[in-house]
């Protein structure tokens, strides 16, 4: 067990960076993590399904009439201050909603049953929650990630602690997001409750498309320290075939090759397609299980796994349909022929039998398949750009701008005006931080890399227009200034 501890804030702001050393350390253990205490009988069971909550809130300038001089604080916080301005009467909902899964893991570990839970926390709405001062959230999250009685049935995933999305955020800022998570996870939870985080959530489950940026992708989450990746159903293809998966129930390899010829892999648990609130409160993963059976896989006899993540605190269904629903799934599931496991001690279970990352079925993003039918390996960028625009001259469905939760969202496609301002930001701080190795410990790295952070979240493009596009171009404005001031 890893006793060393970080402070939670360093000069006022997260501690987002500074200890990357001991993070590495800790990332780098191997495990296994949650078999020796699972009780999840994988080689009798049928099937087994894992569901996950996805949280997120903003950090806005919003703690003031001016927006220029406006503080920085959590949307949460603003709808608190202004409940009577459309759905913000939600918000005591919204925070019962981040704090209730340790309330539901203690009540249901303590009356004998087996729960599991994913739960991915972005690093805007951890560190919102302890500027609020709402520490029973933290503390309630605390007492099932951290205590041994509970945490086995607790897989925290790792994430980008701005809400970033991969698709459309400069390769070297998105390595900053995963590490800056990792930092204020160990600083909140400790790093031995870090070394059980080996799932990665990509937010709005964006995955990149455009081989060189998939490759940088996983090259970051391997590099991390990460086993495997949550991928979306339709944001994949079979490579054998391009066509959709057919065993979406078992663990893939996501192949990731780029223009140079080089290529990685990690594995991929498919989150199946649906109405994703719906599907999780109303616990359907577990409906779908005790409809399969157990099936091969590497000429071995297992249990296949349905995978559902949605986001934990928005709908009616998830404020109000999901606690009695969780609650009764969990005490039917547990000990049955199609209990609930987490996707880490599923994986560690199948390597025990001989199963590893080399069997799975091999996938690839999306489109990909159409990029290597032409491409010569290994021609390089400008090779494969003049590729892509070829590719999209012929068919106007043809796009390198990722995949995500639906098929009709794009994370650049109309988003110019805050897009333009965010690579401006970002090249300035790779001029002006990284080209310069400046310390990672200064407080002045410290104070420009939160501000990059917060103004790459992905919710002032999601929204559109008005007051959250001006939101984004503020911070960006604001970066700008401490970057061409500080440095």
């Amino acid at each position: 067990m890893n006793t060393k501890a970080i402070p939670e804030y360093v000069d006022g702001l997260p501690n987002i960076c500074g200890s990357e050393d001991l993070v590495s350390e800790t990332m780098n253990q191997t495990g296994p993590f949650y078999l020796p205490d699972s009780g999840v009988k994988f080689d009798r069971i049928e099937s087994t399904f894992t569901t996950g909550l996805h949280m997120h809130q903003p950090l806005i300038p919003a703690g003031g009439k001016d927006l220029q001089t406006a503080r920085v604080i959590s949307n949460l916080q603003y709808m608190i201050d202004h409940l009577e301005i459309g759905d913000n009467h939600n918000a005591p909902v919204f925070h019962w909603c981040y704090k209730r899964i340790g309330k539901f893991i203690l009540e249901l570990v303590q009356a004998g049953k087996k729960p599991r839970v994913m739960l991915d926390y972005s690093g805007c709405l951890l560190h919102g929650l302890c500027q609020m001062g709402l520490y029973d959230v933290i503390d309630s999250l605390r007492s099932i990630t951290c205590d041994p009685v509970y945490r086995g049935h607790v897989e925290w995933l790792g994430t980008a602690w701005g809400h970033a999305v991969a698709p459309s955020t400069p390769v070297q800022d998105y390595r900053l997001h995963v590490r800056a998570w990792q930092h204020f996870f160990a600083a909140l939870f400790g790093f031995d409750a870090l070394s059980r985080v080996r799932g990665f959530f990509p937010c709005e489950m964006a995955l990149p498309n455009h081989p060189d940026v998939c490759y940088e992708f996983v090259k970051t989450l391997k590099e991390c320290g990460y086993r495997w990746v949550l991928v979306q159903e339709h944001t994949v293809e079979q490579i054998e075939n391009s066509g959709p998966l057919h065993r979406p129930y078992v663990p893939h390899r996501l192949v990731a090759r780029n223009s140079l010829g080089q290529t990685l892999c990690i594995t991929a648990i498919v989150k199946t397609q649906g109405s994703d609130t719906k599907l999780v409160g109303q616990m359907q993963p577990y409906y779908e299980a005790i409809s399969l059976h157990r099936g091969k896989l590497a000429g071995t006899t297992i249990a296949p796994m349905v995978t559902q993540i949605a986001d934990g605190e928005n709908g009616g269904v998830m404020m109000n349909e999901f606690p009695s629903k969780y609650i009764e799934v969990m005490s039917e599931a547990s000990d049955s022929q199609s209990p609930s496991a987490n996707p880490t001690e599923y994986l560690e279970y199948l390597e025990s039998i001989g199963i590893s990352e080399a069997d799975f079925p091999a996938i690839q993003p999306i489109m990909q398949s159409r990029i290597w039918d032409r491409f010569t390996d290994g021609a390089g960028p400008e090779a494969m750009g003049k590729l892509i625009d070829n590719l999209k001259k012929e068919n106007d469905r043809f796009h390198m701008q990722g995949g995500s939760w639906t098929n009709n969202i794009s994370w650049s496609r109309g988003y110019e005006h805050v897009l333009g301002p965010m690579q401006t930001a970002s090249a300035l701080f790779a001029e002006k931080v990284l080209s310069r190795d400046v310390p990672t410990s200064y407080a002045r790295y410290r104070n420009a890399l939160f501000h990059l952070l917060i103004a790459q979240t992905s919710c002032f493009r999601y929204w559109g227009e008005g007051i959250w596009t001006d939101y984004g171009r503020e911070l960006c404005r604001r970066l700008t200034n401490i970057l061409r001031h500080d440095f």
